[in-house]
């Protein structure tokens, strides 16, 4: 029984820290990277959108890239990746 919750608990943490990156061709862009490197790896956006609080206030950037049958999204806060998702 132990074996099995070990094993579930594994899976579910390396999935985890699987949905923190997104591959760009051979590179990989993980949060905590600086928003250079995603210029770099990634090039210009498709769209650029501001991301705001609940008062309007402005908390950084969602990069947007268009790549045929997927999109990915990338959140950039004080220079930094926050958050990658990948929308298919």
């Amino acid at each position: 029984m132990r074996q099995i919750l070990a094993s579930v608990l594994l899976a579910a943490l390396s999935f985890a820290a699987f949905a923190q990156t997104v591959a760009f061709g051979n590179k990989v862009i993980r949060v905590g990277d600086p928003v250079g490197r995603v210029f770099e790896v990634a090039g210009q956006p498709s769209r650029t959108v501001p991301v705001e609080n609940k008062y309007g206030a402005h908390e950084g950037e969602r990069l947007e890239y268009f790549l045929g049958n997927k999109t990915v999204l990338i959140t950039v806060r004080d220079g930094k990746v926050t958050q990658v998702q990948e929308v298919f």
